[in-house]
């Protein structure tokens, strides 16, 4: 029987939206691993998570993930980004092959591998970031957002391996009216900016072509958008499938 992890989320966006801000609610952060595929590169805050710079993609990543299951001393593992971690195996794999057919073949095998042997099997809740990328679909004629990689995984998308899928936003408040809910809390700074980075957690009208996905009932229509906190999504994956 194949195995699942229902604590898993993809929180994907465009660049400059929050994606790796939105680690900074984080409760216990001493108690999460964070994978960092992008040279080391600092934390827009101060973080107490226990980071693990991937120099060596295929060599450390899925043994560091199994290595962390039973260790009681974690309780999840946040991969930052999928997108730099995809184009560490091609930097590091795939162009320096001398077989590149059988290497872009490697190339999705190891983000199956990754996410059928190492998370479906971990005990930690699981958050990737992802940067999204708007694709023209020539069958449909319309642009879609999507986190854009390379090969077969792009045409099966990404955002298939992962039923919750959260997108990342910079709204004007006057676009939040209507989504007033307990998880979205406008502050002082944000009335004087006239903005805020939002989590997208539903589809509206205006963005049918995203990939936000979440299971039915998850979050209600008010919730459409809320703050930009990751332990507010962890909380509610617990109160969902527990």
């Amino acid at each position: 029987m194949s195995q699942t992890n229902d604590h898993l989320v993809l929180i994907s966006g465009k660049s400059a939206t929050g994606k790796s801000a939105a680690m900074m609610g984080l409760d216990n952060q001493e108690r999460i691993a964070y994978f960092n595929f992008e040279n080391g590169k600092k934390l827009p805050f101060r973080s107490k998570m226990k980071q693990i710079v991937i120099t060596d993609v295929m060599g450390q990543t899925l043994p560091t993930i199994q290595a962390l299951h039973g260790n009681a001393d974690y309780d999840g593992v946040i991969m930052d980004s999928l997108t730099f971690m995809m184009d560490m195996v091609e930097s590091q794999y795939v162009l320096k092959s001398a077989n590149t057919m059988k290497a872009w073949g490697d190339y999705a095998q190891y983000f199956i591998n990754l996410m059928n042997e190492g998370v479906a099997k971990s005990d930690k809740f699981f958050i990737f970031t992802a940067h999204t990328s708007d694709i023209y679909n020539e069958a449909e004629m319309v642009s879609e957002c999507m986190v854009k990689v390379k090969g077969s995984l792009m045409n099966n998308g990404i955002e298939s391996r992962f039923t919750n899928v959260i997108s990342t936003k910079k709204i004007p408040l006057n676009k939040l009216s209507g989504y007033e809910n307990d998880l979205l809390i406008i502050t002082p700074e944000e009335e004087m900016l006239g903005f805020k980075y939002v989590f997208q957690t539903r589809l509206t009208k205006e963005t049918v072509n995203e990939r936000i996905r979440a299971p039915l009932g998850m979050w209600e229509i008010n919730e459409t958008y809320i703050d930009n906190n990751t332990q507010h999504v962890i909380n509610r994956l617990k109160e969902y499938y527990n």
